[in-house]
């Protein structure tokens, strides 16, 4: 009996640990700094800046996080490709300043994807719902592809150029 007091005391104290552990989006953050500075690191690194627009209400923006990490393609691509950003859309703070900079794209629901170039110009914003599986996930080939169509390499000129 002992010993299962002191189960009991064990796992009410490691409890709050699984609370803490870090959350995608930060109602605190300062987006428009925050924006400016992943422009800085991909102009620097010649990537596009992804922002996902949503929050850690989210159910469907956090699996995309999941699912992007977990899949060793869509990661790689994600990393040699882009700057990650994940902007807060929340009721402690909805960044309508930005939102409105962007074209209000939180009419497409969340998450939303914008894609900025090197000089922080808006390439693309894509709707979550055409990536989807039809499930409760994303399906690969979708995902893979929005993304690769909106890297550097995929909008650069000389791609298209008669040879």
């Amino acid at each position: 009996m002992k010993s299962a007091w002191v189960l009991l005391i064990a796992i009410i104290f490691s409890l709050p640990s699984f609370s803490q552990e870090k959350k995608l989006y930060n109602p605190d953050a300062d987006a428009v700094a925050d924006i400016e500075a992943a422009i800085k690191k991909a102009s620097a690194e010649n990537k596009f800046v992804l922002i996902q627009a949503g929050g850690n209400w989210c159910s469907w923006c956090i699996e995309f996080a999941r699912f992007c990490k977990a899949d060793k393609q869509i990661d790689s691509l994600i990393n040699s490709s882009f700057i990650w950003y994940h902007l807060n859309y929340s009721k402690e703070n909805k960044n309508l300043p930005v939102f409105a900079k962007y074209g209000y794209v939180q009419r497409f629901g969340f998450p939303v994807f914008i894609i900025l170039n090197s000089k922080g110009e808006q390439v693309h914003v894509q709707n979550s719902e055409y990536l989807e599986d039809g499930k409760k996930s994303y399906d690969k080939g979708k995902v893979f592809s929005f993304l690769s169509n909106w890297t550097p390499a995929a909008l650069e000129p000389s791609q298209y150029q008669e040879k």
